[in-house]
């Protein structure tokens, strides 16, 4: 099917558009069930066309994409945005990372001070 010269792979789109950092992982995605054309598993070598619906499971993340421009080469960003419509739910929110206490090397033992504000990071 990919073998007709104007229907890229969809290992190659995938990795053209941005959506993976390697034309690789697209392939290792693909290989492993991660790639879905139209709700239907897919190999690297797939076609893909404009109007199709591509979800990929990348990064404990499902994206799904729908297709409207076809590209054989990797593209800028600004340009990889034009290819597709992303449907994708929004990602979970990130957890706030907490403050962790620190002391500089030398500075020698902590007041008593210290020490309670140290406590008082941790939330004891």
């Amino acid at each position: 099917m990919a073998s007709d010269e104007g229907i890229p792979r969809i290992d190659s789109w995938i990795w053209s558009v941005r959506l993976t950092k390697t034309r690789s992982a697209a392939a290792t995605a693909c290989r492993g069930g991660h790639v879905r054309v139209n709700g239907e598993r897919v190999k690297p070598a797939h076609g893909v066309r404009v109007g199709d619906e591509v979800r990929l499971r990348h990064a404990g993340r499902e994206r799904i994409v729908v297709v409207t421009r076809l590209v054989r080469k990797r593209v800028g960003a600004p340009v990889a945005a034009e290819c597709f419509v992303d449907n994708s739910p929004p990602p979970p929110p990130r957890e706030e990372v907490p403050v962790i206490a620190h002391r500089d090397r030398g500075a020698g033992r902590p007041t008593k001070r210290d020490r309670r504000e140290i406590e008082q990071l941790r939330g004891r």
